[in-house]
C-alpha cells in the first residue's frame, strides 16, 4: 500500500487500482461535533417532550411542528456529518471496464460503476484560498468540497472530498493515468 499525503492510500494490483480517501482526523473537531450532535438531539427531545406533555394552544403546537420540521432536517445533516468524520471514507476502484466509486460510512454505501469509455472531461477543482467557498468547505459540518470531477453520460460525478491542493493534484494524476492505461490496453 502506498500513500498520497496523510489521507489517501492506494494499491496497484494486476488489472486494477484501489484508492481509499479518509476524512480529516482532528480530535478537537470530532469532540466539538459530538457535543453539537448531543446538544441538537437534546433540543429535539425537549421540544418533542414539551409538545406532548405541556398544555399548549393550537398556534403554539403549529409553531413547534414547524420548528421540528427544520430541526429534523438539520439533525439528519449534523448526524451524517458526524458519522462521516468518525467512520467515513471514499473508495475508488479502477479496473479494465469502469471506475467504481463509493462513499461509505463504515460498510454502508453504494458503489456505482462509471464505464471508462463514457468518462469525459476529467477536471481538478481547487477553490481560491481566501474565497467564501474555501471557508465554507473547510467547516466540519459540510461534507462536500470535492476536488476531482468528470462527466459520465451527461451527469457530473464529484469525488475526493476536502483534499489539500498537493494531494488532490497527485490523486488526479494517478486517476487519469490509470484510466488512460486501461483505455490504451483496450485498443
Amino acid at each position: 500500500m502506498k500513500w498520497i499525503g496523510q489521507r489517501v492510500s492506494f494499491v496497484d494490483d494486476k488489472g486494477w487500482t484501489t484508492i481509499v480517501i479518509y476524512p480529516e482526523k482532528k480530535p478537537i473537531v470530532t469532540g466539538l461535533m459530538g457535543a453539537w450532535v448531543a446538544m441538537w438531539l437534546v433540543i429535539g427531545a425537549t421540544v418533542i417532550w414539551s409538545l406532548f406533555s405541556l398544555q399548549l394552544a393550537q398556534q403554539e403546537k403549529i409553531i413547534l411542528y414547524i420548528f421540528l420540521t427544520f430541526w429534523g432536517y438539520y439533525a439528519v445533516k449534523v448526524v451524517r456529518s458526524f458519522f462521516w468524520i468518525l467512520w467515513g471514507k471514499e473508495l475508488i476502484k479502477i479496473d479494465e471496464t469502469a471506475l467504481h466509486y463509493k462513499r461509505s460510512i463504515k460498510k454502508y454505501g453504494r458503489s456505482a460503476p462509471y464505464y471508462l469509455e463514457n468518462i469525459r472531461k476529467i477536471e481538478l477543482f481547487q477553490p481560491e484560498k481566501r474565497s467564501l467557498q474555501s471557508v465554507w468547505e473547510s467547516s466540519p459540518w459540510v461534507q462536500g468540497g470535492e476536488r476531482i470531477q468528470f462527466k459520465h453520460m451527461n451527469k457530473v460525478v464529484r469525488m475526493a472530498r476536502k483534499l489539500e491542493e498537493k494531494d488532490a493534484k497527485l490523486l488526479f494524476s494517478l486517476v487519469t493515468k490509470r484510466i488512460d492505461d486501461h483505455l490504451r490496453r483496450k485498443k
